[in-house]
């Protein structure tokens, strides 16, 4: 059995870890290929024109999210055209920053389709901005991966053939987290979310498994406070009026950091047990070092332990690329890229039509294990981790975590026409 290293015993993961490892180390022979392939000059690829791929993202005020991201997909590139590019042509990525504005997103997606003639878009850390991009996407027939924002209405309420999704949804992360949650003895919850498309989602979708798993539960108090804005002290002392047992965050971002360091200050949740969404990212853990809360149950990303042949291998070929560790960005990156030239490998050229239905149902393996485009909706399965929070010196950690297939996190194909309208 394995276990990953420096965690506690307060969760017992030694049968679930042992089944996904095992059931992914038939994909680490071709991962080890893939990083060794690193530092291999460009094969025969150099000599034909470059397939090129527009990546629209919030480079300029979002970069502790998106430069991971930007990584990421820097490293799946090299590796892709040191093994001789798609079909014998390199593949090259124009990046451009939308500034999280739709807007700007929008004009970079023109400029790119028109003057650089690019195959297929990437990118798109927050959901209005995949928004746009989706419908762009959708009225100029180009594929489109959205890679970090989370929401499900990127290809559920609003989705279109052509626009696909990475990142793990706020229906996967909720589900995962209310089978933690729905374990302890809580019986009143409070939540706090920003409050746009992301935050009441998050809530939504929480309350939605939570109750169906403990229809005992009562949600005693909301707060949500404006995306950016929020005032940590207020914003406790509603939520704590209403003497709730546990407490949901859905708060990210820099909104994130100053709920915590509130919470920390007063000591304001002892006693009290908390689920929260996003948190055990290295993004964040890296901002809070000491100032990691104890405890606290979250999804995130546990690349010190993650010990699986292929996930070596990607953190020892990121690493040395960038002397650095990876963060789960880097990861959206990583997958998407290597996605979307799997697809157009698979497609036999850059024709969009083709492309998209390559998208459909692929499967490819990956450092957290194979995911799978969902053909009934476009929705990655990449795998969720949960675990607890705890310090270790100076630095945050998650430890006692799971990994949870994506697969398991999501309604079945069956069910996605209910939810997906015909495009």
């Amino acid at each position: 059995m394995t276990r990953a290293r420096g965690g506690r015993s307060g969760w017992n993961r030694r049968s679930h870890v042992g089944h996904w490892l095992a059931a992914r180390a038939l994909d680490a022979c071709r991962l080890v290929l893939g990083a060794a392939l690193v530092s291999v000059p460009l094969a025969t690829a150099s000599a034909q024109a470059p397939i090129k791929i527009g990546d629209i993202n919030s480079y300029s005020n979002m970069a502790l999210f998106t430069d991971p991201y930007r990584r990421g997909a820097e490293l799946a590139v090299e590796q892709i055209n040191a093994a001789g590019g798609i079909n014998g042509r390199p593949l090259q990525v124009i990046f451009r920053d939308d500034a999280a504005k739709a807007g700007d997103a929008i004009r970079q997606a023109e400029e790119l389709t028109a003057s650089e003639q690019v195959v297929a878009l990437a990118g798109g850390f927050t959901s209005s901005v995949c928004l746009a991009l989706a419908d762009f996407a959708l009225q100029r027939k180009i594929p489109f991966v959205c890679g970090i924002a989370v929401s499900d209405a990127v290809v559920w309420e609003k989705g279109n053939r052509y626009t696909f999704h990475t990142a793990a949804s706020t229906y996967m992360q909720t589900q995962a987290l209310a089978e933690a949650a729905a374990k302890l003895p809580a019986k009143t919850w409070a939540t706090v979310a920003p409050n746009y498309e992301y935050g009441t989602s998050f809530v939504a979708r929480f309350k939605e498994h939570l109750l169906k798993l403990r229809p005992d539960v009562k949600f005693v108090a909301e707060q949500w406070p404006a995306l950016g804005k929020l005032d940590p002290g207020p914003t406790l002392d509603a939520l704590l009026a209403a003497q709730p047992d546990a407490i949901f965050n859905a708060e990210f971002g820099t909104d994130l950091i100053r709920l915590v360091r509130e919470v920390n200050t007063r000591d304001a949740f002892k006693g009290k047990y908390v689920v929260s969404a996003l948190t055990g990212q290295p993004e964040y853990l890296d901002t809070l070092k000491a100032e990691t809360p104890e405890g606290w149950i979250v999804t995130g990303y546990p690349w010190q332990t993650l010990d699986t042949p292929e996930h070596k291998a990607f953190r020892e070929a990121y690493q040395k690329k960038f002397n650095d560790y990876p963060r789960w960005g880097a990861m959206f990156g990583y997958i998407g890229y290597k996605a979307l030239a799997a697809a157009i490998a698979k497609a036999g050229g850059t024709d969009p039509e083709k492309i998209v239905d390559a998208l459909g149902g692929l499967s490819l393996p990956t450092p957290v294990g194979e995911v799978t485009f969902r053909a009934a909706d476009n929705q990655a399965t990449l795998t969720v981790f949960t675990g607890k929070l705890t310090k270790k010196g100076d630095k945050g950690e998650m430890v006692d975590w799971i990994a949870v297939d994506g697969a398991k996190l999501l309604p079945p194909p069956a069910e996605i026409a209910k939810l997906r309208p015909a495009k």
